[in-house]
């Protein structure tokens, strides 16, 4: 942890550790029943997560019909659905350059077929009026060094050229749009990106599933699957649900198949959000276009405007716990929350002296080539997604519509792409996980700190098609 800076500090006395996403006028539907005894159904999702939930509205609106049960362990939206940042992006790739380095031949499609993705959600929103705060903004990614900034240009015409809206900002430009000492450059992405309340779409999402005809089960953590004739039965502590299909949404959370559990480990991600900006200190940092922002280094911050000019700032440290465990107690960090505070102040040193309201962390499902990753077990009785690696928010529908593609044996466009039948590399078991990890953080860190120059052990991740950043 950077020294901490009393000055810093202050900016903290008043935080509280809870999700400010549940402390704005939140539409939180009534919870569901947990299951009790054995039911039937023609498709059983495990998981109520965005995952989860598109796959059953998308499910009915193939097939009005179709019986659509959902188990969640605990309530929906309760895990990362319920609790980022909010930024929903046409990438399917955590990112245009990851994309490139691991299917560059796909790449133009994969662009493509995110931004029909995005289009989609919006439609969606509209459609059935959720109501979720959704701002197609675009995004900035931003260089505050000059070596972030020597790609970007071929960054922008390689992706202009299969089809996306980028332009490359001086720094005079970037900084008339959003004022940062920091800024020498960004790249502009026009419509790539949405902003969004994520706890209002995901509650906006349950309630058009349960329109729909979609039952959901809370309180129901499943315990195995056991393959039976014509289907598969989903156990939980007081019942099971038998379906011909079931779709596997668990996002970070234990695998329900033990040959998953290799390809993903939890990893800590940190936010925090700030008292509501005065029109003085609006007008100090401009940003009247409300676009998202992200640095363009490998530890890189995020952040965004709320809907009553809080500032939403988190990212940078990914924090991975020996055995990749999951606990309550891991999702605050006093730590983090102070280099968050001190970068945020080093960002926009006129906002000194406002307040930090809110701090909350949680598990993101992370793999090694950093972008979902999909498979089939019980001989295509059961399928799953899984690896988003943090930017799931727009990527978690296009993850539904190819997992229920897979399921229904339905060959598409989606289900051709290599980047679909491909698994990721396996993370090693530990201690040597833990200490590979470990390894690769602090050489990140060093990469950021000598202009971007990668040692010798992240050239030979890039090798092997690995990736790893905050």
């Amino acid at each position: 942890m950077e020294k901490k800076d009393p000055f810093v500090l202050r900016h903290l006395a008043n935080v509280q550790p809870e999700l400010w996403w549940l402390d704005s006028d939140p539409l939180e539907p009534e919870s569901h029943p947990a299951l009790i005894g054995d039911v039937g159904a023609d498709l059983c999702i495990v998981g109520a997560g965005y995952t989860g939930l598109w796959t059953a509205l998308l499910a009915k609106e193939r097939d009005p019909n179709r019986e659509v049960v959902i188990i969640e362990m605990t309530e929906t939206g309760a895990g990362a659905s319920g609790r980022n940042g909010g930024f929903c992006s046409t990438s399917l790739t955590h990112g245009f350059a990851n994309g490139m380095r691991r299917f560059p031949r796909e790449m133009e499609t994969i662009e493509r077929l995110g931004r029909e993705n995005l289009d989609a959600i919006g439609r969606t929103i509209a459609n059935y009026g959720i109501e979720c705060d959704w701002e197609r903004t675009g995004e900035l990614s931003v260089a505050v060094e000059e070596w972030q900034f020597e790609d970007m240009a071929e960054e922008a015409a390689l992706r202009n050229a299969m089809g996306d809206n980028v332009d490359v900002l001086s720094k005079e430009q970037v900084q008339e749009k959003i004022h940062s000492p920091l800024y020498v450059g960004a790249l502009f992405d026009h419509d790539g990106t949405a902003l969004v309340d994520p706890a209002r779409l995901v509650w906006g999402l349950e309630r058009v599933c349960l329109s729909l005809g979609v039952r959901i089960y809370e309180h129901s953590k499943v315990e195995r699957l056991e393959d039976v004739d014509g289907g598969v039965r989903v156990h939980t502590a007081y019942g099971s649900v038998t379906a011909p299909r079931v779709a596997l949404a668990t996002n970070v959370f234990t695998p329900l198949l033990r040959k998953v559990r290799k390809y993903i480990v939890p990893v800590y991600d940190f936010q925090l959000v700030t008292e509501p900006l005065t029109s003085e200190q609006m007008e100090s940092i401009g940003w009247t276009g409300r676009e998202g922002v992200s640095d363009a280094g490998n530890q890189f911050h995020y952040y965004r405007l709320t809907n009553d000019n809080c500032i939403l700032w988190g990212g940078y440290d990914a924090v991975y716990n020996f055995r990749g465990k999951v606990r309550r107690e891991y999702e605050a960090n006093p730590e983090t929350y102070a280099t968050l505070a001190s970068h945020f102040l080093k960002t926009f040193p006129q906002l000194a002296g406002i307040k930090f309201t809110h701090a909350w962390g949680g598990a993101i499902d992370t793999c090694t080539r950093f972008s979902p990753f999909w498979g089939t077990s019980h001989k295509g009785k059961v399928a799953y997604v899984l690896g988003y690696t943090g930017l799931g928010v727009g990527a978690t529908r296009f993850g539904a519509e190819t997992m229920l593609e897979l399921l229904d044996g339905i060959e598409s466009e989606r289900t051709a792409l290599k980047m679909v039948k491909r698994k990721p590399l396996p993370f090693p078991p530990e201690p040597l996980r833990f200490i590979l990890i470990r390894l690769t953080q602090w050489s990140i860190r060093r990469a950021d700190a000598n202009e971007g120059r990668r040692n010798a052990w992240l050239r030979l991740l890039d090798v092997l098609g690995v990736g790893f950043d905050s």
